[in-house]
């Protein structure tokens, strides 16, 4: 067949293809439905005896508001990361956005740690906080899988690791509202660490199951 009548036959027969949304668009309807859930789950747990005072207290308010822009960019890198028109360095924003919620929160622990003579630097186990994460981000993780099923086929590793950091923080960002850690350290070592954990084997699992779609 010659090249003039492929291209012939392809522009009579060829069906009509729907462009994706943006990145941005993909991440607004992520929002809306993990908004919601979290919502459900602070409410069905329960927020916290003390949780005016904190909403109160700048130091909280920081550490939730990064943890906030954590979930946000994850997620738009995640949608990102599906698309070669988009470029490599928005998927590595990130690593960027959790390093500094990280950094906030071994400032503030080693501030309190002085101010408390060590006892911020207490730490015990506490395993209410990693199910606790786990089930809150499940939602939120199989709506992004959902939303990635059609754009994840291109660099498929850097969208299941930013769409699992996102879910992930979006629970820890749920967590302190209904779950008070004793320390700051306990902070860091559980929470932040059962963000970690979950973001690896959270990408290990979106990635099969995007490959099922």
């Amino acid at each position: 067949m010659k090249t003039e009548d492929l291209i012939a036959r392809l522009a009579r027969d060829a069906a009509p293809v729907r462009r994706l949304p943006s990145p941005g668009a993909l991440m607004a309807r992520w929002l809306l439905l993990t908004l919601p859930v979290l919502a459900a789950v602070v409410l069905m747990m329960g927020p916290r005896p003390d949780l005016a005072g904190l909403l109160a207290q700048p130091r909280f308010l920081l550490t939730e508001g990064l943890a906030a822009a954590t979930t946000v960019i994850s997620a738009y890198a995640a949608f990102c990361a599906g698309r070669p028109d988009q470029p490599t360095w928005k998927l590595f924003m990130p690593v960027a956005a959790f390093l500094i919620w990280l950094a906030e929160l071994g400032r503030q622990c080693f501030v309190l740690s002085v101010q408390t003579n060590g006892a911020a630097l207490v730490l015990h186990a506490d395993w209410l906080c990693v199910p606790a994460i786990a089930m809150t981000a499940l939602v939120p993780a199989a709506a992004m899988v959902w939303l990635l099923r059609h754009s994840a086929k291109f660099r498929p590793t850097h969208a299941c690791l930013c769409g699992t950091m996102a879910a992930a923080a979006a629970a820890e960002c749920a967590l302190p509202l209904f779950h008070a850690a004793d320390t700051m350290m306990m902070v860091l070592v559980w929470q932040m660490g059962s963000v970690a954990l979950f973001t690896m084997l959270g990408a290990m699992a979106a990635r099969l199951g995007l490959n099922t779609l």
